[in-house]
């Protein structure tokens, strides 16, 4: 599955790139994301629990920040495991942009998904992703200029 978007946040390139590295930002952004630990040097580690479909699981992995340009860009990579539910894998390039009125966020994703999950099928995974995504870029727009408005 292969998402691309963009978002304009009204923030300056600096703010963003920052709340981009920040284990409380990501965890704050990601829907059900119950603990987030790490640094972008060494890599995060996460919880995540969601529901797709009939299936629930509780996802453990790991993220790695790679190919980072500071304030430009960079490649984040992960894999979570959730038990008899399955795994998902992937990763996204994220760059960012000076444009009027703030900074815009695009990203390019891959994902893949294996084990139980899988056998729901390609449209309600992919329809599952693509909400996921956008609830992940609402919730960091909206707390990335939160933050930058109260400076």
């Amino acid at each position: 599955m292969e998402m691309t978007g963009t978002r304009v946040i009204a923030a300056d390139r600096a703010t963003v790139w920052a709340a981009l590295n920040d284990a409380d930002t990501l965890q704050a952004c990601i829907p059900g994301c119950e603990e987030l630990t790490g640094t972008p040097e060494d890599g995060f580690e996460a919880v995540v629990k969601q529901k797709v479909g009939p299936v629930k699981a509780a996802f453990k992995g790991g993220v790695i920040l790679s190919d980072v340009v500071p304030e430009t860009s960079y490649t984040i990579t992960g894999e979570g495991k959730g038990g008899v539910a399955g795994f998902a894998k992937g990763g996204a390039s994220v760059s960012l942009s000076d444009v009027e009125g703030g900074t815009e966020l695009s990203y390019d994703v891959t994902a893949k998904v294996g084990g139980k999950i899988a056998q729901l099928g390609s449209r309600l995974i992919d329809g599952f992703a693509r909400k996921m995504a956008d609830a992940f870029f609402e919730n960091f727009q909206a707390t990335v200029e939160g933050t930058s408005e109260a400076d």
